[in-house]
């Protein structure tokens, strides 16, 4: 009896102190910080443009990185005009980049490409801040991405920018559509959300139906797919992607830049791409930096690079490449000698065609859409029986390209036709035309002979 008083006493003793910690608690507890977004930390920022008005999504200025201590040392003889490897044997410092400058317009897929050592993949992850540099400015967006403290950088980070990596990075016992929910789920998304938002990135990849797999029963090329998926999940403004299809076999790897190309066409993600690979480069890349121990030689279409090396190490780099499966119709087409309207009728047509000592002409309308083309035969038989119409003796069916069609494609149709072949844009425009001799400009060092 009196055992049992004594323990209710107690139990009443204990539930006291115990509200009376716990209103202190409450009382004295500091308010909850308010986490900012990355909407609120971008907001006053104003996004920088070219001179054409495109937007600017990624601005470097002056990047450099040096590893090891005392880098002032390094960067002062660098400036002096030393090389990367000067530098590095006066000093115990070694150089990843330095004096780094260039633009990304927001929408394309700017490729960093070089070979091992020469500092593409510390720019990327400099870029991001994955590794700081050691001095230099990044605006991403405007905002001075290098300025951001570590809580404003890690929201930002997580927010605007998705990597894919080489080794694809699956959680293995995640199924696929929880790897894909995994930086939603970081963000706090509610589940039903998140899953809703996975699948939707994961019919984007193509891969429909395998949202219950596990990593262990994918090949190569569709774990890829998931970790594309998982970053475009996300929604972010920019993907940096290093080396991302370099594990893979080279028909997957080929599929899986041409998926890349699609999505981003349907997206308008900025996308910076590092690969070592020279095809993959010109295939993948709006524009690319070629970059040699830490500095980048030259920014350029790969048109540009191709056709104008910035110097031998450039001209070197790009002299075993197949030019006619980069070059395109439009950077060789020309305006013809002479083209027939449709109204002119065939008497007008014969004439003209014998005065520039043609057998045959191709045929456009009022609107500049090309139409077919004309043989003088066919020209002077409607001549000779008093035919006024032109349309009658137009051959409708002859082969036409775009601009952008590769000239390898160009020069294959040309083995079976005996003309320049017409090049058109999407609604059927006239624009100019690719003659033989033309082609043959395309085949210099590195292309078919």
């Amino acid at each position: 009896m009196f055992h049992d008083r004594m323990t209710v006493g107690i139990e009443k003793i204990r539930a006291r102190i115990k509200g009376s910690v716990k209103d202190f608690t409450e009382e004295h507890r500091p308010p909850p910080k308010k986490v900012r977004t990355a909407k609120e930390i971008f907001g006053g920022a104003e996004t920088p443009t070219d001179k054409e008005g495109n937007q600017i999504m990624i601005r470097v200025r002056n990047l450099s990185k040096i590893y090891g201590k005392h880098p002032e040392e390094a960067l002062r003889l660098l400036e002096g005009g030393l090389s990367k490897e000067e530098v590095q044997e006066r000093t115990p410092n070694n150089v990843g980049l330095y004096d780094v400058s260039f633009d990304v317009m927001r929408g394309e897929i700017f490729v960093l490409m070089g070979l091992s050592g020469s500092g593409k993949s510390t720019l990327e992850r400099c870029m991001n801040r994955l590794v700081e540099p050691t001095s230099g400015q990044v605006l991403i967006d405007g905002l001075d991405f290098t300025a951001l403290g570590e809580e404003d950088l890690r929201i930002a980070r997580r927010e605007k920018m998705s990597m894919v990596f080489q080794n694809f990075g699956l959680l293995p016992h995640r199924d696929v559509k929880n790897n894909v929910a995994y930086g939603l789920e970081m963000q706090g998304v509610p589940e039903s959300e998140r899953l809703e938002k996975s699948r939707e990135a994961i019919e984007l990849v193509g891969l429909s139906g395998y949202e219950d797999s596990m990593p262990s029963d994918l090949s190569g090329g569709m774990k890829q797919r998931v970790g594309l998926a998982r970053a475009l999940a996300t929604d972010p403004d920019i993907l940096f992607m290093d080396e991302a299809f370099s594990a893979l076999d080279p028909l997957i790897r080929s599929d899986m830049q041409d998926e890349l190309i699609r999505i981003q066409s349907k997206l308008g993600k900025t996308v910076v791409f590092v690969t070592h690979d020279l095809d993959e480069a010109l295939k993948m890349g709006d524009r690319i930096a070629l970059m040699k121990d830490g500095r980048i030689v030259q920014v350029g279409r790969a048109e540009e690079i191709l056709q104008d090396p910035a110097d031998e190490y450039v001209d070197r780099f790009v002299r075993e490449v197949d030019r006619t499966k980069i070059l395109t119709a439009g950077l060789f087409m020309r305006k013809p000698r002479g083209v027939l309207y449709v109204t002119q009728g065939p008497r007008t047509a014969l004439k003209l065609m014998d005065s520039s000592d043609r057998n045959d002409m191709l045929v456009i309308n009022r609107d500049n859409r090309l139409l077919g083309m004309v043989e003088s035969d066919d020209v002077l038989r409607a001549v000779q029986s008093g035919d006024k119409d032109l349309s009658k003796v137009v051959i409708k069916e002859i082969p036409a390209v775009g601009p952008d069609t590769p000239m390898k494609e160009v020069i294959q149709i040309m083995v079976t036709t005996d003309f320049p072949i017409p090049v058109v844009d999407g609604d059927g425009v006239f624009l100019g035309v690719v003659s033989p001799s033309v082609a043959a400009d395309t085949m210099g060092p590195g292309g078919e002979e």
